[in-house]
């Protein structure tokens, strides 16, 4: 649902009423991970997507109906529905969607009503994520008909918002679970047993946690670097270009980087608090700049380190990091030359090979076409975590 905070949170401040339909769970060659949403308002405008286009047409009218219900409603599609080609779920998958209705005078009482706090629970984090704060957003996706739906937010101070509604062990597990993957900036479901919940059933949450921009730092202020910042800013990512040397690094040369850096690289990445999902790409190509900044990066835990250079150049940068006493273990780390093996020429296409490389690292791919491959189209999400017997 955070994925659509922005449109929500204005549908919020003008008083909008809408109902939410939020991918809880995915089987097989599902296109859309949970936490994706679809949101309709009360005079059918639609925003978002849970499918791609498979099954968007039964999840509107699901919205519809929960709006002028006003209950939470659970449903699954897929190919094993006998109307699962109706509504064109033909890849293959199977999705499960909870859908919540979010009515304008609930978010806005302050009333003690499960209802009224669990939407100014939600309203709070849709807020929140669509200014850019960290928070995690947490809904009971299945278990006791009571809870279903049940929000809490937490933030990263500890802060925490609503309730599960069951037994406080629940929310006291779910709160540890949430600070963990909101920590990690990662959007997951957990399974809690029902002794953990002490509701009598096992609980399951989906945890939406809405973290700012994760970071691409490209260093090397070439028009490799432009083309970089470009495909960076297109994915997501916070782009920031270094480079010592102030003639190259403007703004001119580089329009898509949210920031220009004019130091040495090392002494930048020093004065940097950089988190799991950061991607480094050094692109300087002289071993005064890649040698000391690689000395530092390779020690740092973050997503990916990128170095540009031919085969000749990436074994001499190697020696020369042994040399300043990196271990074996730490030049795996290394991804040099950088890209995946596209033929690239021209700095667009280098940039894109770059590109490939990091999303295929980011999402476990292989990198190999999918024509005549036995790999899956979507990977599934990460296994499920925190289950507490």
């Amino acid at each position: 649902m955070l994925d659509i905070a922005d449109a929500l949170h204005r549908w919020v401040e003008q008083r909008r009423d809408f109902a939410v339909a939020t991918v809880v769970a995915t089987h097989g060659s599902a296109p859309r991970h949970p936490g994706a949403a679809l949101a309709v308002d009360a005079d059918g405008t639609a925003v978002g997507s849970v499918s791609g286009g498979c099954v968007e047409g039964a999840v509107y009218e699901l919205c519809q109906e929960a709006l002028a219900s006003g209950e939470v409603v659970r449903e699954s599609f897929g190919f094993s529905d006998e109307d699962a080609f109706a509504v064109g779920l033909t890849c293959g998958g199977t999705i499960d969607i909870l859908v919540t209705p979010v009515r304008a005078a609930d978010t806005a009482d302050a009333g003690d009503g499960a209802r009224t706090a669990d939407a100014a629970t939600l309203a709070g984090a849709l807020a929140a994520a669509a200014r850019g704060a960290a928070a995690a957003l947490t809904r009971v996706v299945q278990g006791p008909p009571a809870l279903l739906g049940r929000a809490l937010l937490v933030r990263p101070d500890a802060t925490v918002t609503g309730t599960l509604g069951g037994h406080r062990d629940l929310d006291r597990t779910a709160v540890a679970e949430t600070r963990a993957l909101l920590e990690a900036g990662r959007t997951a479901t957990v399974e809690i047993g029902a002794d953990g919940s002490r509701c009598g059933e096992p609980v399951t949450l989906l945890v939406e946690s809405s973290v700012p921009p994760p970071r691409m730092l490209v260093f090397g202020a070439i028009d490799f670097a432009a083309a970089l910042a470009g495909v960076g800013k297109f994915l997501g990512y916070h782009v920031t270009v270094c480079d010592a040397r102030p003639v190259f690094a403007t703004t001119g040369r580089f329009p898509d980087a949210d920031e220009i850096v004019v130091d040495w690289p090392h002494r930048y990445l020093d004065s940097q608090e950089l988190d799991a999902r950061a991607v480094l790409c050094v692109l300087t190509h002289d071993a005064k700049f890649d040698v000391p900044l690689l000395e530092r990066a390779l020690r740092l835990p973050v997503a990916y380190i990128g170095a540009m250079g031919s085969r000749r150049t990436h074994l001499d940068r190697l020696e020369r990091l042994r040399e300043a006493g990196l271990t074996e273990l730490e030049l795996h780390r290394l991804r040099s030359p950088i890209g995946l093996d596209l033929g690239a020429r021209t700095p667009e296409e280098t940039a894109l090979s770059i590109a490939a490389e990091i999303v295929a690292n980011r999402r476990g791919g292989t990198g190999v076409p999918l024509t005549g491959a036995h790999t899956p189209i979507h990977r599934d999400p990460p296994p499920r975590i925190g289950s507490v017997a």
